[in-house]
């Protein structure tokens, strides 16, 4: 059940963050948040997203 929920978790960070990537640079900003911050937060995101996938393959490979 863990490994589930760590695996739903890297899907949904690298998934959001590669979406806030893609919205602060080609969306015009609107609203308060500046792109530059969409930026950060879609690349930390992202990198999580990805050091939790990268775990849960070695957890359970055999």
């Amino acid at each position: 059940m863990k490994d589930n929920i760590q695996l739903i978790t890297a899907t949904l960070l690298s998934a959001g963050g590669l979406i806030l990537l893609f919205c602060g640079v080609f969306i015009d900003p609107e609203g308060e948040i500046h792109e530059s911050i969409l930026v950060a937060f879609g690349e930390v995101a992202t990198f999580t997203g990805t050091l939790f996938g990268i775990d849960y393959v070695y957890k359970n490979k055999r």
